[in-house]
């Protein structure tokens, strides 16, 4: 987490900076260079097989002006040959074809390693290009390889360092068939030495990139899961789980609410003649409805066609006529579903909050007690005493 951890800081840096002085412009520079700056290690980690081929076509490229200076014809021939297997490699990332660019990265660095030392000897440093491709290995093949396939990588591990050994007992000392000038020896040895240095750092970043991007997007699935675990998915208000404990929460500071229970009445009616689909789109043009009438206040889908409306700090009397006002709204404004007209009512059962409640399901089943008393007497109304109707 460095990499958001410095740059949050850097954030907030600047924030106070902006908060004291009055200036933005130096705030909006390092915002937007940080946006830059994670979004080119999002593309390349996105890229990383497209990325690590131009690199190494690169390296390449640069080895083959250095052979050319240096009159080292075989090493010319070869690293031209390198630079078209790792142009060849992008057409098989383009489509797909991974396995056989990893096989790629592998054979080329290690042929091109013994044939560098066998030609140059090892003053070149050639041998670091063997520990430059093994994060490379490592990182890819974690990609690629899962469960048992992943000895392929053990054994890509052992023929790396058994070939190093190798040029290490047989070519260490040894006499070489074209005798370079100093000066080219160090040019080579120190960009060999930048590769596997390169190499290492960055591919150890672009762990840590990736291992960050999979924990913030688990981190975005988790919140949506929270999210999903109290919201309906139909309708977007809350479900029991996210709405009880508001209502326990007002309980609890002795706040003044009310508690209205609606159900659609003839809902079952709906379904049958315009079907599931219409019956949803009903559920979801009442829940607007509701949501903008009664704006400020916590509205649930408590399962079918009912819903609840927790109404804070409103006194009673208010709340009586808001839900008139909500059961004559709701009947005026029929859904409109495929160019037909769906009247939709609402039975509303209405309670106050009183210290009687101890609980939020208490004061939630008189409220649902009176609506259920308004379906049997004629539907439509708003029941707000036992036995009263409006």
């Amino acid at each position: 987490m460095l990499k958001f951890q410095y740059y949050d800081n850097v954030e907030t840096t600047f924030l106070l900076y902006t908060v004291i002085t009055g200036g933005s412009k130096e705030r909006q520079y390092i915002l937007k260079n940080k946006n830059v700056l994670e979004n080119a290690i999002h593309f390349i980690v996105h890229n990383s097989f497209m990325f690590t081929v131009a690199i190494m076509g690169l390296v390449h490229a640069v080895l083959l002006s250095v052979m050319l200076y240096a009159h080292v014809q075989p090493l010319v021939y070869f690293n031209i040959l390198s630079v078209t297997i790792y142009l060849f490699c992008v057409l098989l990332c383009k489509a797909g074809q991974f396995f056989p660019v990893y096989l790629s990265i592998f054979l080329e660095v290690s042929i091109y390693a013994f044939t560098s030392v066998y030609y140059l000897g090892w003053e070149s440093g050639s041998f670091c290009f063997l520990f430059s491709i093994v994060p490379i290995m490592l990182y890819f093949g974690f990609f690629l390889f899962k469960g048992a396939k992943r000895w392929i990588m053990v054994i890509v591990m052992i023929l790396i360092f058994s070939e190093f050994t190798f040029l290490y007992i047989f070519y260490k000392g040894s006499k070489v068939v074209y005798k370079l000038e100093p000066s080219i020896y160090t040019i080579l040895l120190l960009f060999s030495a930048f590769v596997m240095f390169f190499s290492i750092i960055f591919y150890n970043v672009l762990y840590v990139s990736s291992s960050e991007s999979e924990v913030n997007t688990l981190e975005q699935k988790n919140e949506q899961l929270s999210v999903d675990a109290k919201e309906d998915a139909l309708t977007s208000l809350l479900n029991r789980r996210g709405f009880i404990p508001l209502v326990g929460n007002l309980m609890r500071e002795k706040r003044n609410f009310c508690v209205a229970f609606c159900d659609l009445d003839n809902f079952k009616r709906v379904n049958d003649s315009y079907g599931h689909d219409g019956g949803d789109e009903v559920l979801r043009h009442v829940s607007r409805m509701l949501q903008k009438e009664m704006s400020g206040c916590e509205i649930c889908r408590w399962g079918g066609e009912e819903f609840i409306i927790l109404m804070r700090d409103y006194d009673f009397a208010v709340a009586k006529k808001k839900m008139e006002y909500i059961r004559k709204h709701v009947e005026s404004n029929p859904t409109i579903f495929y160019n037909k007209r769906i009247p939709s009512t609402l039975t509303i059962g209405l309670e106050e909050y009183t210290d009687k409640y101890s609980e939020p399901e208490e004061i939630i089943k008189v409220a649902d007690e009176r609506m259920y008393y308004g379906k049997q007497h004629g539907k439509n109304i708003v029941v707000w005493e036992d036995g009263e109707t409006s």
